[in-house]
């Protein structure tokens, strides 16, 4: 049995590891010259970062037994902080280690910088959602489902809105609101308290999982070709054929923009989110008091320390700093977190189509798409805006039902 995936970021490379430990003779395509699609390690200014900057949580359990599988080791590669969403006026909410929902109800009442009765009102709605099991009778947008509530003080500026432009990359005013409810529902309403978790990696995204998935792969005999842009697929009766060459199944990894030149009933009608990734480099001692920091200004949105001085800012959606210029960027960046003086070294790195916008009703492609011909990628995971847990389970599914069909 022949199985091609095509495109290597983490939707392929977790199809490519389930179909090959399955003993399935796989050849993993991709485009670029190396695997990881928008979370792979570079080169830059020789130094050695990630192409965006992403965030895991203790709830990503498939990412986390896909890092075992290939030899990655998430206690070694990850930083596990209990979460806490901190920015950079008075507010702070820090959930400590107590069993859940415990974790979470301690740290919404011990929150500082907002009143008892906010905390209160918060509280019972989240026992509402939870009694609701996190289901809305429509989607609608995060802002609306906020407004719907009563959430419209401290809690929605310093911790929704943060968190849903975290989690969905798309601002409250455009974001769905039950793809947020799915996200809290299994982060903050989990039973289980290590999933509320945030996990910061101690390395770059290539070293995290790419690099090892692709070793193991190869060690285990699959067939990798980096730098091959598929040009042809073509569905027969007996097989699907690739750039000539013959296959059992397939498995189309691509991103959603990319993926219609394949199969023509891909070309869906998506909106895209830019996100930058501003890397500055401060004096080696300056800490954040978080190693994950909310800003509240009007250009940055979350600052992760990535040690030694080093700080990434990541900005989600559509905004006003996307008219600013490289080196304006950085130095409002540096401005708003107060360290403007000792600026050094700085990059940005913008991608203007980096994810699909996770609007209300969004509509979400089929895993099969013909006969022996599947999708993976995390606008294919309907559960999920773009996550790197999305894209990990939507090619392990894909992997299952190719397995399935042959």
């Amino acid at each position: 049995m022949r199985v091609a995936v095509i495109g290597g970021g983490w939707a392929g490379l977790a199809a490519a590891v389930e179909l090959t430990a399955a003993g399935v003779a796989t050849t993993l395509y991709e485009a670029g010259r190396v695997f990881g699609g928008r979370a792979r390690g570079v080169e830059v200014d020789g130094r050695r970062l990630d192409n965006g900057q992403h965030i895991l949580l203790g709830a990503y359990c498939e990412t986390l037994a896909l890092m075992r599988r290939v030899g990655a080791d998430p206690d070694l590669l990850l930083a596990r902080h209990p979460l806490q969403v901190v920015d950079n006026t008075d507010f702070r909410l820090a959930l400590p280690k107590l069993p859940a929902p415990l974790n979470v109800a301690w740290g919404l009442f011990a929150a500082r910088g907002v009143g008892f009765g906010e905390k209160l009102k918060t509280a019972l709605w989240m026992q509402g959602i939870k009694a609701r099991r996190f289901r809305l009778a429509a989607d609608c947008s995060v802002a609306e489902w906020l407004d719907t509530a009563g959430q419209t003080g401290q809690l929605r500026r310093h911790l929704w809105e943060p968190l849903c432009l975290a989690a969905l990359n798309t601002p409250a005013e455009r974001a769905s609101a039950q793809l947020f409810a799915n996200v809290l529902r299994d982060s903050l309403g989990s039973s289980c308290r290590e999933d509320t978790d945030l996990l910061l990696p101690r390395c770059d995204f290539g070293r995290l999982l790419v690099e090892p998935a692709a070793a193991w792969l190869t060690g285990h005999g699959a067939m990798l070709r980096p730098g091959h842009r598929v040009r042809t697929l073509h569905a027969g009766v007996e097989a699907l054929t690739i750039d000539g060459q013959d296959y059992d199944a397939a498995i189309i990894a691509t991103a959603p923009q990319h993926a219609g030149r394949l199969w023509p009933a891909l070309a869906a009608d998506l909106d895209y989110e830019p996100i930058a990734t501003v890397y500055l480099q401060c004096a080696a001692t300056t800490r954040l008091p978080f190693p994950l920091l909310s800003l509240s200004g009007p250009y940055g949105q979350w600052v992760v320390d990535r040690g030694n001085g080093l700080l990434a800012c990541v900005l989600s959606g559509h905004g006003d700093w996307e008219a600013l210029d490289d080196a304006t960027l950085a130095r409002q960046l540096a401005k708003e977190l107060g360290v403007a003086d000792e600026l050094g070294w700085h990059r940005a790195i913008r991608e203007q189509r980096a994810t699909f916008s996770c609007r209300p009703n969004l509509p979400r492609p089929s895993a099969t798409l013909a006969p022996r011909l599947f999708l993976a990628g995390d606008h294919s995971w309907a559960e999920y805006p773009a996550t790197l847990e999305g894209a990990v389970r939507s090619g392990q599914r894909a992997a299952r039902l190719a397995l399935a069909a042959t």
